[in-house]
């Protein structure tokens, strides 16, 4: 083969090695959400990039068959061809010829290695990482092309490797798990704390977040003796003394033992200044229930879905345990550290 040839294919395993490097490290840096994102928004790429983030055993497997591959081509063309350019050079220089081809076989090995280094691992590596996302979508289509093409033999190695993997009572995995539970993301929090990363403030305020919501609502209620409730047929006046006398703006309103809903003080305020004739019953709105075993995230969100401000908790039987408001809810979770 002629220099120029070897030169010619050298340069194509170079960018071959960098190509299945690009994507191996693309797969493993790239975030899931941001490449769903991308999905949703019709980027070109985003799809074959989720797809191979899913095959992702797969995946890395194609990508050291074709690394493993321009590496021997690269040892097996590139470098006698250096070597057998740079060893008549220098005998003519006038070292001996063992001399020379051994001098010349180090040089080679070394140009070698230094090009596959440079430019067939680190250089795509370090892009790679720093445009995950972006990398991902610009050369996984075309990666995932290629595996196709030998997938029979990629499932075959990757069989053995897993196999390999279970002998060391580890399960393998075909998709990257980057989440981390509750109680490792706390000990970050505190961890960061204790560095100096964070302040003190900021992390009880992380920390409750991160805790918060999963606390059952009737840690949270007021309790249903001391819940301001008006009767159904209870006039303006009297819910607006009732709201005045127990500081509250919002009331429930009563038929007996029967809840029908709350009324706020400022309907009722509204309706008299319009000189309307209204009763509670009249301006109830609707209040949603709760069980007690409720969490606080799910709470709130039941809140918003229902557009409503208070909740009523009940037990396991149905009983009447307590009221909750979104407004306490969130403060639990949001408001300042109490003593």
């Amino acid at each position: 083969m002629s220099f120029p040839m070897a030169l010619f294919i050298t340069v194509l395993l170079l960018i071959g090695n960098g190509f299945f490097v690009g994507a191996e490290f693309a797969l493993v840096s790239a975030k899931r959400h941001r490449v769903e994102k991308a999905v949703a928004d019709g980027r070109r790429g985003a799809k074959a990039a989720l797809a191979g983030m899913r095959e992702l055993s797969l995946m890395l497997a194609g990508a050291q068959l074709g690394i493993t591959l321009c590496t021997l081509g690269l040892g097996a063309i590139s470098k006698p061809a250096i070597s057998h350019e740079l060893d008549p050079l220098l005998v003519k220089l006038g070292l001996p010829e063992a001399l020379s081809y051994g001098i010349a076989f180090a040089v080679a090995m070394i140009v070698v290695v230094f090009l596959h280094m440079v430019l067939g691992e680190m250089a795509p590596k370090s892009w790679a990482i720093a445009h995950p996302e972006r990398s991902a979508m610009l050369l996984t289509p075309p990666f995932r092309a290629l595996v196709k093409t030998v997938r029979p033999l990629i499932w075959l190695l990757n069989k053995v490797s897993n196999a390999l993997v279970r002998l060391c009572r580890v399960q393998p995995r075909d998709e990257l798990t980057a989440v981390h539970n509750r109680e490792q993301l706390t000990h970050l929090v505190e961890e960061s704390e204790r560095l100096g990363l964070i302040n003190k403030t900021d992390s009880q305020l992380i920390t409750r977040s991160l805790t918060e919501p999963q606390t059952p609502v009737a840690e949270l209620q007021t309790p249903a003796a001391d819940i301001v409730a008006d009767l159904a047929e209870a006039g303006l006046d009297a819910v607006l003394a009732l709201a005045s006398e127990a500081d509250r703006s919002r009331l429930l309103v009563r038929d007996g033992d029967r809840v029908l809903g709350s009324v706020h003080a400022r309907d009722a305020l509204v309706a008299r200044t319009r000189g309307r004739s209204l009763t509670a019953r009249d301006l109830a709105r609707p209040v949603p229930e709760l069980e007690a075993t409720e969490t606080v995230s799910g709470a709130i969100e039941q809140l918003r879905r229902r557009r409503a401000s208070l909740a009523l908790v009940r037990d396991g039987e149905g009983t009447l345990t307590g009221l909750v408001s979104l407004d306490d809810l969130l403060v639990r979770i949001m408001g300042p550290q109490t003593a």
